[in-house]
């Protein structure tokens, strides 16, 4: 398994205001994601987090505002642009149960491929060649990913969480510096929850990549992320480390509740 030589670079968010039909859903939101740090975007539903998620992959386009890649101005470019540029992302819902494990991570090695249609459909030796290179890395990041078992195997015979790690997995095989995570254990069992929380940290630590989540389970939240930004009614209330955003009293009445709700949250 290649690992990343240099670091990949700062992700800034910077004074994003995104409106629908006169509604705001973010608000002058900024944050900066430091390079290979796990970062969390957290917040009641309605926050804003999708949106927020929507612009950095670049299937929304802000009112106002920047979002910059070290030096690379992501905010108007489109969602094929900023992939190529290695920002991946994942979904909440899995994308597709089709074909099996090494189909669905050879879609995720499709943006990487030189070799043209006729060269493929002709079989060439340089599109075969690349060919085996490709699903050679495939199966080295099923093997990261813990689904080098299935890796023959049809995904809709996968368990959800299974499914839910080849989506994961299919983001990975785009090679990104950035991978952003939209809700990964949303549907999964205890195990499974920590199951998914080991392959993150073995694939920030094997690939030296940034890894944005979006998360609703605060648990994982804690254990995972270094860096917290708190969204709600489409502003940014807090920015800090896990134990420093749980102990503020805005997000605590904002997002955890009041009274003993939010205290036990806050323990």
């Amino acid at each position: 398994m290649s690992v990343r030589t240099t670091a990949p670079p700062e992700l800034a968010v910077t004074d994003v205001t995104v409106r629908f039909a006169g509604l705001t859903a973010l608000d002058a939101v900024s944050f900066t994601v430091a390079a290979g740090s796990v970062h969390a975007l957290i917040g009641p539903n309605g926050a804003g987090k999708s949106t927020c998620f929507n612009v950095l992959s670049g299937l929304c386009r802000p009112a106002t505002g920047t979002v910059r890649l070290g030096d690379a101005d992501l905010t108007r470019l489109a969602p094929h642009r900023i992939a190529a540029l290695g920002v991946a992302r994942t979904f909440q819902n899995i994308v597709t149960t089709q074909g099996t494990v090494a189909d669905n991570l050879m879609l995720g090695r499709h943006a990487l491929t030189r070799a043209g249609f006729a060269a493929a459909a002709l079989r060439l030796p340089h599109a075969r060649r690349e060919q085996r290179e490709h699903l050679g890395r495939a199966r080295e990041i099923a093997e990261l990913t813990g689904l080098a078992a299935h890796f023959d195997s049809p995904v809709a015979l996968l368990s959800y969480g299974d499914r839910k790690r080849v989506e994961f997995a299919r983001a990975l095989c785009l090679e990104p510096s950035v991978l952003l995570l939209d809700e990964p254990v949303a549907g999964m069992n205890a195990a499974e929850r920590a199951r998914t929380v080991e392959v993150v940290h073995a694939v920030r630590a094997e690939l030296g990549l940034t890894v944005v989540l979006v998360e609703h389970d605060m648990g994982l939240v804690m254990r995972l992320a270094d860096e917290v930004t708190v969204l709600d009614f489409g502003r940014a209330i807090a920015h800090g480390t896990p134990d420093e955003v749980r102990r503020d009293p805005e997000v605590l009445r904002a997002y955890l509740g009041t009274g003993s709700e939010a205290e036990d949250a806050a323990a």
